[in-house]
């Protein structure tokens, strides 16, 4: 479970209703109308967007997003260093057995790859393609929430005018004044609450899940084709943690707290 991804949603949640309860009559931000409006019109116009084969994928989304991310890239960097070790002392074809327990399918084609004599260049280009098209179907699925957090303000919007053509045309009832402001004025709210505290920093969440996991997948690629060529484990420890290295020097330069020498010895 990533605490950072419940902690925040339960504070948000938690933060926001007890500025209602503090403010008086909280019940007053309950409005059903409100809540088909926004929530109602959000998931059609998401299902009018998306074909059914990406929507049925949401739940694994959101679980993703709420999971702990599992790849350990020092573990990923220790079972390369370890295979390129047994292809030096054993030769490739060593690895043939080593292949079926392999968890990681992209890893597990990559080291297949070698085992069956890839040409190096041809072997790059697939595992690459390979990144190529997952990285796009990442994207996908985060634009599936970007969405939605777009449409949930549009349709607050929308119950905003609902509620106001419902007093207009009842001015004449002082009774009526009331439910259609509320109407108007909460379909709103509930749309800015959800697309703020739900399904943008949903979007979010899963990019940053993506970019780790290709970080992940760039050095299984540099891994294989190192064991490929035959280096030294240790030559390839060192390649494959560079990487790392330049992901920790790329967020200190975004944080601007850190000198350029010390940014340089980062890298």
């Amino acid at each position: 479970m990533d605490l950072a991804t419940l902690i925040g949603l339960l504070s948000g949640v938690f933060l926001i209703g007890w500025a209602l309860i503090l403010g008086g009559q909280p019940q007053s931000y309950y409005d059903f109308n409100s809540i088909l409006i926004t929530l109602g019109g959000t998931l059609a116009a998401t299902m009018i967007s998306f074909p059914f084969s990406d929507l049925r994928k949401i739940p694994t989304l959101i679980r993703i997003a709420f999971q702990a991310n599992p790849m350990d890239t020092d573990e990923i960097i220790s079972v390369m260093v370890r295979f390129a070790e047994k292809a030096r002392r054993e030769g490739l074809l060593a690895l043939e057995q080593d292949v079926l327990d392999i968890d990681d399918k992209f890893l597990q084609k990559g080291i297949q790859l070698v085992v069956d004599g890839t040409d190096p260049e041809l072997l790059r280009n697939i595992l690459e393609t390979k990144l190529i098209f997952l990285e796009e179907r990442h994207g996908k699925d985060q634009s599936i929430f970007t969405a939605m957090g777009t449409y949930a303000p549009a349709f607050g919007m929308i119950g905003t005018l609902v509620g106001l053509i419902q007093m207009l045309t009842q001015l004449d009832d002082p009774t009526a004044l009331g439910p259609g402001m509320a109407t108007a004025l909460i379909t709103t709210f509930y749309g800015v609450i959800l697309a703020n505290l739900v399904f943008l920093p949903m979007a979010n969440k899963l990019k940053e899940r993506s970019e780790e996991e290709i970080l992940v997948k760039e050095i299984m690629i540099e891994g294989v084709l190192s064991i490929q060529a035959g280096e030294n484990p240790r030559i390839v420890e060192e390649k494959l943690r560079a990487f790392l290295a330049e992901e920790s020097g790329a967020e200190a330069v975004g944080m601007g707290e850190m000198d350029t020498t010390v940014v340089g010895e980062n890298v």
